[in-house]
C-alpha cells in the first residue's frame, strides 16, 4: 500500500517496530521517484503516536490519510472452550486500543483541515463464522463497528472513515513464510481457503493496494462508514 500511495504522488510516512524493514520499503519508494520517511513508533502508545503525528504535520503541513495495520498477537487453532481469557481478549484489546489511538490522533488534525481519510483493514472472520479463530474474528468485528461509528461522527466534518476486508493474500509475507516452513500443509490450506471463495482464488497484495488507493482517493468521495469487500467472494454484504 505504501508503494501504491507513493506512485499516486503521496508523501508516505512509514512507522513500525523494525527500522530495517521500514527503510527497505522507503528506499524502494525513493528509487522509484517517490517520497518516504521512516520512524520507530509504538502504535499502542498514545503519547508516542501524538508526538509523531505532530512532527508529520509540522513537516508536511497536513495529514490526509491515516492507515493502521498492526499485528494483533492472536492465537488460533484452539477451541474457544479451551482458550484462556488472555489469549481470547488480547487481539480485541490490541485492535481497539491502536485503532482508537491512531484514529483519534489523525482526526484531531483532519478536523482542522476539514478533510481526510482514515482507513483500516479486517479479514473474512468479521463476516463469516470460522472455527478455531479465537479472538481474531471478534477483533475484526469490533474494528468494522468502530469504523461505522467513527464515520458517523466525523462525516459532517468532512472526514471519511472506510475499511477493507481481505481474504488473505498468498503473496504476503505470512503466507510465504508458512509455505517455506510447511510447504505441503500450507499449500493445502491455501487451496481450501481459495475454494471457499466465489472466484476460487485469493486476492493478491497488488489488488488490496489498488482498492486502498481507490478508497482514499476523490473517486470514492461518496463512500464512508463502509467496508470494501476484497475477499474474492468469500463473504457477502
Amino acid at each position: 500500500m505504501a508503494r501504491a500511495f507513493a506512485r499516486e504522488g503521496a508523501a508516505v510516512f512509514l512507522t513500525g517496530r523494525t527500522l530495517a524493514s521500514l527503510n527497505a520499503v522507503a528506499e524502494d519508494i525513493s528509487a522509484s521517484g517517490g517520497r518516504a520517511k521512516t520512524a520507530i513508533v509504538d502504535a499502542l502508545d498514545e503519547k508516542v503516536v501524538d508526538k509523531h503525528l505532530a512532527g508529520i504535520v509540522n513537516n508536511a503541513g497536513s495529514i490526509d490519510i491515516s492507515f493502521n495495520v498492526i499485528g494483533l498477537e492472536d492465537v488460533q487453532g484452539i477451541p474457544l472452550a479451551e482458550m484462556s481469557l488472555e489469549d481470547f481478549t488480547r487481539p480485541i484489546f490490541i485492535s481497539m486500543q491502536t485503532q482508537f489511538i491512531t484514529a483519534k490522533a489523525a482526526a484531531k488534525y483532519m478536523i482542522k483541515q476539514g478533510r481526510g481519510v482514515i482507513l483500516s483493514l479486517t479479514a473474512t472472520p468479521s463476516a463469516k463464522a470460522y472455527a478455531l479463530t479465537g479472538g481474531f474474528g471478534p477483533a475484526c468485528n469490533a474494528m468494522e463497528g468502530f469504523v461505522r461509528n467513527l464515520a458517523a461522527e466525523l462525516g459532517p466534518l468532512g472526514i471519511r472513515v472506510v475499511c477493507m476486508r481481505s481474504a488473505g493474500s498468498p503473496d504476503s509475507a505470512v503466507f510465504i513464510k508458512a509455505m517455506a516452513e510447511e510447504k505441503k500443509l500450507a499449500k493445502s490450506a491455501i487451496t481450501d481457503i481459495a475454494n471457499d471463495t466465489m472466484l476460487k482464488r485469493l486476492p493478491a497484495m497488488a489488488e488490496i493496494a489498488s482498492v486502498a488507493t481507490f478508497l482514499v482517493s476523490d473517486m470514492a468521495s461518496a463512500m464512508t462508514g463502509t467496508v470494501a469487500n476484497v475477499t474474492c467472494g468469500t463473504t457477502m454484504d
